[in-house]
Formats: C-alpha cells, sequence, structure tokens
C-alpha cells in the first residue's frame, strides 16, 4: 500500500509539473485534477497488480474509479473538461499492464 501512494504521489506531482510549465491551462485548478486523475491511474494500476485480484475484478476497480472521476470532474468543471481525466487515467491504467505485458511474471512489483 505504501508502494502505491508513493505511486500516487509521483505521479500527481510529475504530471502537475509537466502540465503547469508545458500545456499551462491558465486554470491551476483544472490542472490539479489532471494531476491527480493521473496520479490516481499509477496508484490504482499498481495496488491492483497482484495475483489477489482477478482482471473482472481489476477492470470493474477501473471503471469505478472513472465513474468517480467524472462525477468529480462534472461537479467541479463541466462535462466536456472532466473527459480528458478519464482520458488520462485509461491511458496510463492500459500502459501499465502492457508494460507489465511483456515480462515474464506479467507484474512490475518485481
Amino acid at each position: 500500500m505504501k508502494k502505491a501512494l508513493m505511486y500516487f504521489a509521483l505521479g500527481t506531482v510529475l504530471s502537475f509539473l509537466i502540465n503547469y510549465f508545458f500545456y499551462s491551462s491558465k486554470n491551476i485548478s483544472l490542472d490539479i485534477y489532471y494531476a491527480l486523475s493521473f496520479g490516481i491511474a499509477w496508484g490504482i494500476a499498481y495496488y491492483l497488480d497482484t495475483p489477489d485480484f482477478t482482471l473482472p475484478q481489476k477492470l470493474g476497480i477501473s471503471f469505478a474509479v472513472m465513474g468517480v472521476l467524472v462525477l468529480i470532474g462534472t461537479g467541479l468543471f463541466s462535462l466536456e473538461q472532466a473527459i480528458p481525466s478519464i482520458l488520462k487515467f485509461s491511458t496510463v491504467f492500459v500502459a501499465y499492464y502492457l508494460i507489465a505485458s511483456f515480462r515474464a511474471n506479467k507484474s512490475l512489483r518485481r
């Protein structure tokens, strides 16, 4: 769990710094929201990267988190601004498991 929180924190900070300095949307709260979705994706992907979770459970949890991100994003901003957060989340989530699939044990934890 500690490493999952570390992935979350590092993903959030790095994403925020990249968005803020290179893409600057002129909306700091939106940059923070996108960075959080990126960090959450890394943290959740790492946390679920264990044999304790079946593939349907991993997919179900990821879809539930995406739903929560859309609800929060729609409440704080608008639906049009909330959609990129789930695109970032799903891209990171898929990338994590794609990278893991190249390893013999199909996990990035070991």
